[in-house]
């Protein structure tokens, strides 16, 4: 057994970083979430609606956010109510994923919490663009509902961070540091 634990201890290893990362940012997550009473809205969410909005008007796109019930906000695009916004649609899943992959291959201390910031910045901002042209192709292809939302969305954002892990396997992280050397 012992040679077993030998044998495989860097993937113990990653799990064991992986899944202690992600209870932990998981625990802190939900402790944020419950400091809002009953079902109202996180902040988090208030701001991906608040972006989504300004994103569309940048384009000159006629989005409304209604703040219409404590626990979603309502998009109306060109006066049809097309989409809500609920707490999880404001990807910080995604980025606790992300961060505890990052951390499961990690590197020098520095260079991983800079690529867990930028990488969550950039999923964070790619969600919004994801909301926003969610909205317009559901106004466009209404048919095409739950494609869009349920399967080429998804795709587009886990693709992204499945990229971004790819760059820090290959580029940044302890493991890439090896590979190099032999």
């Amino acid at each position: 057994m012992k040679q077993y634990l030998i044998q495989y201890k860097p993937f113990l290893m990653f799990l064991a970083k992986f899944f202690l990362t992600y209870i932990v940012l998981t625990i802190i997550y939900q402790f944020y979430l419950n400091t809002f009473e009953g079902n109202k809205m996180d902040l988090i969410t208030q701001l991906v609606a608040k972006n989504t909005e300004q994103l569309m008007h940048f384009f000159n796109a006629d989005l409304i956010v209604v703040k219409d019930s404590e626990s979603y906000i309502k998009l109306i695009y060109k006066q049809q109510y097309l989409a809500r916004i609920i707490e999880g649609c404001n990807a910080i899943s995604v980025i606790i994923l992300f961060a505890s992959f990052i951390v499961a291959f990690s590197g020098k201390v520095k260079q991983t919490l800079f690529f867990i910031i930028t990488g969550g910045i950039v999923i964070y901002i790619l969600n919004v663009i994801r909301i926003a042209l969610l909205v317009v192709l559901m106004y466009n292809y209404p048919q095409e509902g739950e494609l869009l939302h349920g399967t080429l969305f998804p795709l587009f954002i886990y693709g992204v961070v499945f990229i971004l892990w790819v760059i820090w396997v290959n580029k940044f992280s302890l493991y890439a540091k090896k590979t190099i050397r032999t």
